[in-house]
């Protein structure tokens, strides 16, 4: 078959790239921390309630990914083209709110993520469990959920319970299982399926990003990772904002040019 050379990515003027993504981020930040606060604070926790409730953690879920992704866009500077230190700053408070993360250290490990995409120097790659889900995502937690998120986590855990009144089946349900399903979902589609070897010995990958796209529609990959799924596409062009990821599809890996 006949090798197609991909696209060069599209790209947009700073002041609209940056309008777009701060009102997009706003959006997203406003949406978690009204439903976070709502949900502690007034939401009734019943058995009618029950299913509801349910509902409103899987939305806070998916929320608490939105707000990893604004960061991550914040990191390649794209939430703010030419910003500096207004990225930084975003970018952290965002990573802090998440789970406590530090942002210098955070932002480290992620370039050297895009240095050496699926190799033993690779922070968010398992080298000996290449295609294992469990054991992978477990040295993903060991690696970036360290002392400090824990102490975060438990910090507004006391605070709500002992402090606040706030019920902990309240905390467990609609604080602390969305904030573990978010970094389930975000290691699955983010890392997982993207860098995942197809086989033991057998990578399968296109090119030397390691890395493969979802055939997600466009609301199916919103609704998964906020298009982090077209992961071959953010390799290839890491300044692209999150929401400008659909529209940077490529051809399948057995059309791209390996050269790439």
């Amino acid at each position: 078959m006949t090798a197609r050379a991909a696209s060069p990515p599209i790209r947009r003027p700073r002041l609209a790239q940056t309008a777009i993504g701060i009102g997009l981020a706003m959006a997203i930040v406003a949406g978690w921390l009204g439903l976070h606060f709502y949900a502690m604070f007034a939401f009734d926790l019943t058995w009618s309630s029950l299913p509801l409730a349910l509902a409103m953690a899987a939305l806070q879920c998916w929320l608490s990914v939105g707000l990893f992704i604004v960061s991550h866009d914040a990191m390649h500077g794209s939430l703010v083209p030419g910003g500096g230190r207004l990225n930084g700053a975003v970018g952290g408070v965002l990573l802090f709110l998440y789970a406590g993360f530090a942002w210098k250290r955070m932002r480290a490990a992620h370039f050297d993520h895009h240095r050496a995409p699926g190799s033993e120097r690779d922070p968010d790659f398992d080298a000996k469990n290449p295609t294992s889900f469990w054991r992978w995502y477990t040295t993903f937690l060991t690696r970036y959920f360290g002392w400090r998120s824990a102490l975060f986590v438990s910090l507004v855990v006391m605070l709500y319970w002992l402090v606040l009144a706030v019920p902990v089946e309240k905390i467990v349900l609609l604080y602390g299982m969305p904030a573990i399903a978010s970094s389930l979902q975000l290691f699955y589609f983010g890392t997982y399926r993207p860098h995942r070897h197809e086989s033991a010995g057998h990578a399968g990958f296109a090119d030397r990003h390691n890395a493969r796209s979802e055939r997600f529609g466009t609301l199916a990959s919103l609704a998964s990772c906020f298009h982090f799924g077209y992961h071959h596409e953010h390799h290839r062009a890491p300044d692209v904002p999150w929401w400008a990821l659909p529209g940077q599809r490529q051809p399948q890996p057995e059309t791209r040019n390996r050269s790439e």
